[in-house]
């Protein structure tokens, strides 16, 4: 954090939440690049989201990013998520449960990740591609 946005946030309290917040859901995000059962787009989105109420500098950051940007930018425009981003979920869902199904977790364990996962599938397919 930069003077500027230390000066900021002392002007303005309230929107402190939604700056940890932002922080908390964009390191989510980068931390869903190497682990297979947490997603990486919907933590951007909700990062995004949370700065744009608390912290212009972070969401200008994060918009004009190039990873991140065309994606924020499509959520935006149309709740559109890349269909690159759909298919690394949507495979990465997969391999998580048949990891847990190799590893002889309980039915219990299975069924419960299987309809969670079942159902963020059916979100992720529901939405428009870009």
């Amino acid at each position: 954090m930069n003077g500027h946005e230390a000066r900021v946030m002392a002007a303005q309290p309230n929107k402190t939440g939604f700056r940890i917040l932002a922080y908390i859901s964009a390191l989510l995000g980068l931390a869903g690049v190497v682990l297979p059962l947490l997603p990486t787009t919907p933590f951007v989105l909700l990062a995004a989201f949370f700065a744009s109420k608390g912290s212009p500098a972070f969401a200008l950051w994060l918009e004009q990013h190039p990873a991140f940007g065309p994606a924020i930018e499509q959520w935006r425009e149309r709740r559109a998520i890349p269909l690159k981003a759909k298919l690394l979920a949507l495979g990465m869902m997969v391999l998580s449960w048949t990891m847990l199904l190799a590893l002889g977790s309980p039915l219990l364990v299975l069924t419960i990740s299987g309809l969670c996962l079942s159902a963020i599938a059916a979100y992720l397919i529901s939405r428009p591609s870009c």
